[in-house]
């Protein structure tokens, strides 16, 4: 069992002295006495620090002992740093260079040193201030197919999944709370729940309604018991950074073995709840839309570029236990091979929309919300947009199987997006 009797959580003061003795960041900082260290975390577990010095700059994170979120009454375990270690070390093999540069880990103080990314800027803030992001979609799209497809059975040694399974069901915690926040938490009156003044009546309606509930039963035993891949396990918009020419996943602190739906909805959800917003984030109306409709587009080229990509590693990486190549292609049966295709892409995408159903209601009518809706001064407004992305959201849940492409999933979006 690892020895965390001496950890201690890290200031901005300390940080130099307790860090400064170390090569590795000394060789990419300077000397610590001429460190700047400010800590800039916003999230909901953890500390970030930007680290400065002569030579550079880094960011250092460090797991607390509690959720940062709510306070010392809701402890947790610090062994969520090394999950997060073994995540990013994983993820970013699988898709080079789409995660941050890992500089130190130490298990025992439950902290990280990372490449500090800039000018990247956090998606979400990008998308409240306008900024278009055109590689976006793609970079996602890409990273999602690689990263799902190389960490499954289609793909790795099944002694090498399965251990890996082994792995990271340890990180039973976080799970723990992906499974009650996301999927149980948002259709009953749990004390943690909070929403905008105005929606008293959807969030009663959520919970009395059982079609939705038995959808949510549906999501979460698929989410419990679909270890298909390694999931980021978060991957909403605020754990991506981006530039107009760069994507990196960060934050994976969540990592498990999933689904692959669960990351491709999420992160979907995430870019149509952006879209619901922009009524309140652009000057006019015109702005607003086509911004809107910028952030549909990059929706849009998620799905595709992850249906092609996805499509080519099962031409040319399908070698783990599930492959079949050799019912298929070694037969001549090429047909037969892109029908098995064809099926488990479509399992993908149909669970895609129910957790993107799942993330949105939460989003709103759960602990975790979203800056896009939080940051509206005008409650009336919040309300109102919140009410017209909750309609969408049980609209994808309830008719997951019904919605046969991105482009249908957008046009319900654009159409929602106009209700008054």
């Amino acid at each position: 069992m690892l020895d965390r009797t001496a950890y201690l959580a890290l200031d901005a003061v300390s940080l130099p002295r307790r860090l400064g003795g170390r090569p590795e960041l000394l060789d990419r900082l300077g000397p610590a006495e001429a460190w700047q260290v400010r800590e800039v975390g916003d999230g909901n577990l953890n500390l970030v620090f930007i680290v400065e010095g002569p030579k550079g700059s880094i960011v250092v994170k460090q797991a607390l002992p509690y959720a940062r979120v709510v306070g010392e009454s809701w402890p947790m375990s610090l062994d969520r740093a090394f999950f997060e270690h073994e995540a990013l070390s994983r993820l970013g093999a699988r898709d080079p260079g789409r995660t941050p540069e890992l500089i130190v880990f130490d298990p025992a103080q439950a902290m990280l040193a990372m490449e500090h990314l800039t000018p990247h800027k956090v998606a979400r803030r990008a998308f409240m201030e306008g900024e278009e992001l055109p590689l976006l979609g793609t970079h996602l799209g890409l990273y999602l197919a690689r990263t799902l497809f190389r960490g499954s059975d289609w793909s790795m040694p099944t002694t090498a999944r399965k251990a890996d399974l082994a792995l990271f069901a340890g990180n039973a915690e976080l799970a723990g709370i992906t499974e009650e926040l996301v999927f149980s938490d948002p259709f009953k009156a749990a004390a943690l729940n909070r929403h905008t003044p105005g929606l008293e009546d959807i969030a009663a309606a959520f919970r009395a309604d059982r079609a939705l509930k038995l959808a949510a039963v549906e999501m979460k035993a698929r989410f419990c018991t679909g270890a298909e891949t390694l999931l980021h396990g978060d991957l909403h918009t605020g754990s991506v950074m981006a530039t107009p020419t760069d994507t990196r996943v960060i934050d994976a602190e969540f990592a498990l073995y999933g689904p692959m739906g669960f990351d491709v909805g999420v992160c979907l959800a995430n870019l149509w709840m952006a879209a619901f917003a922009q009524e309140a984030h652009r000057a006019d109306a015109r702005a607003a839309t086509a911004y809107g409709e910028f952030l549909l587009a990059t929706a849009g080229i998620l799905w595709r570029t992850f249906e092609a990509e996805f499509s080519r590693l099962w031409a040319s990486e399908r070698t783990g236990i599930l492959g079949g190549a050799d019912l298929f292609e070694a037969q001549g049966d090429e047909a037969g091979a892109k029908a098995a295709l064809t099926t488990h892409l479509t399992s993908v995408w149909q669970d895609a929309l129910g957790f993107a159903g799942m993330e949105i209601s939460r989003r709103i009518l759960g602990l975790a919300h979203i800056a896009e809706f939080e940051t509206i001064a005008d409650i009336g407004l919040r309300a109102r947009l919140e009410r017209r992305a909750l309609a969408f959201g049980r609209h994808l849940a309830l008719n997951r199987r019904q919605i046969p492409s991105i482009e249908a999933a957008n046009l319900l979006a654009e159409t929602q997006r106009a209700r008054p």
